[in-house]
């Protein structure tokens, strides 16, 4: 009864607006992501190494630009007008792939896309963090995550939904481009209305000084390294994807497991956020890393296909103690003054540390074992977890 008692005081309408904009940004997005590799083989008859070159040049690009996107917005000291020019960006890169002849084309729509989402990130985070008390930051970036993830699961069953009463031409991936542009243009309008530039003033740290520029912390640099630790193991979701079909599931039955892992992450997040600001941020994500392991070591030594169904509901739990709780780290260890550019190298360097355990878990899968990415994986979240235990008493923290 204390979490639905408490949500009452802990979200106020800049956090709630937010989090209908990512909600309906995610069900534009996710409802492409299946797509977009089949409209490039099938339609624009593009090779699978420029469905490789199109993803990581994207994601490499989100990456560096929430780095520069959060050092702009701390300097600027505004937050909204960046996250208004990335979600505007976002959403013109849905209709842009509709005009699309060839994979250059998705290329840039790609390019924008990414762009947008770098643009808007760092200050939208910031932004969550400006918009209400400290003690509820955990049970902000929950809720955020929550709605972020609903919309993740809906963008998927939406697609195939409307690809079951059409043909399969392309003209209607033309026309199911077109249709996610819609829930995007939604969110821009919401967020330019309802959400305000900050909800809640907070006071500048005494230690940021007179020009506005205040050093990153040493507890920002001791906690960004030992979660990268975590991140290098950390690779793409599509290597869990891709060991279930090894076991036989089907394409339709991969996107239904992983809307299962989306749900129940979803349906956590929320409540994970509310417990970790009760019980401490940083134990509570220790308790993620742990799920993590679990799971990852199950994905390594599963021997049937059932397993797999429990596996990615338990992975739901893992997402949701970990990344909203993990941006509620951050604004603790970091200052008013430059909360937007922590968020920014923090999420820039676990981009580019994804990039390199993909590239990596790729490298094993292929050399040494389907099983091996898994077990790196697991090991690199156990010593995670252990090291922020480490750190937390050492440093006797309070969040």
């Amino acid at each position: 009864m204390g979490f639905f008692k408490d949500m009452k005081t802990g979200l106020n309408r800049n956090i709630t607006m937010l989090g209908v904009v990512s909600g309906l940004t995610d069900i534009s997005s996710e409802m492409l992501y299946p797509i977009v590799p089949i409209f490039l083989t099938s339609v624009l008859n593009a090779p699978m190494s420029v469905v490789g070159l199109i993803e990581g040049t994207a994601e490499a690009t989100a990456s560096f630009v929430k780095m520069a996107g959060g050092v702009w917005s701390d300097k600027t000291g505004k937050r909204k007008p960046f996250v208004v020019a990335g979600y505007s960006l976002s959403a013109i890169s849905k209709p842009l792939l509709a005009l699309a002849s060839s994979w250059h084309f998705v290329l840039f729509s790609r390019f924008i896309d990414r762009v947008g989402k770098g643009v808007r990130t760092s200050a939208r985070d910031a932004l969550i963090a400006g918009s209400i008390e400290k003690e509820h930051w955990g049970k902000a970036f929950g809720f955020h995550r929550a709605m972020d993830t609903m919309g993740a699961a809906l963008g998927p069953l939406a697609a195939l939904l409307m690809l079951s009463f059409m043909p399969v031409s392309a003209p209607n991936y033309r026309l199911l481009f077109l249709a996610a542009f819609i829930p995007a243009l939604i969110g821009v309008g919401v967020l330019m209305y309802f959400v305000k530039e900050q909800a809640v003033a907070i006071k500048a740290d005494k230690t940021a000084s007179q020009s506005g520029k205040e050093p990153m912390t040493t507890e920002f640099k001791s906690f960004l390294v030992l979660y990268a630790v975590f991140a290098i193991g950390n690779s793409s979701d599509v290597f869990l994807i891709m060991k279930a079909k090894t076991f036989g599931f089907s394409t339709t039955t991969v996107i239904l497991a992983y809307t299962l892992y989306n749900l129940v992450y979803a349906f956590m997040a929320a409540p994970a956020g509310w417990l970790s600001d009760k019980l401490g941020k940083v134990k509570t994500l220790i308790f993620g890393f742990a799920v993590f392991a679990a799971v990852y070591t199950g994905f390594a030594l599963a021997s049937s296909a059932w397993m797999f169904w429990a596996l990615f509901a338990l992975y739901g739990f893992y997402g949701a103690f970990n990344e909203g709780i993990a941006k509620a780290v951050v604004s603790h260890v970091s200052g008013t003054t430059n909360r937007a550019t922590a968020m920014g190298y923090f999420q820039g360097t676990v981009g580019l540390l994804t990039f390199v355990a993909s590239t990596m878990a790729g490298l094993l899968w292929s050399k040494v074992s389907p099983s091996a990415p898994f077990a790196l994986g697991a090991a690199c979240a156990v010593f995670s977890g252990l090291g922020l235990l480490a750190w937390s008493r050492m440093k006797k923290l309070q969040f």
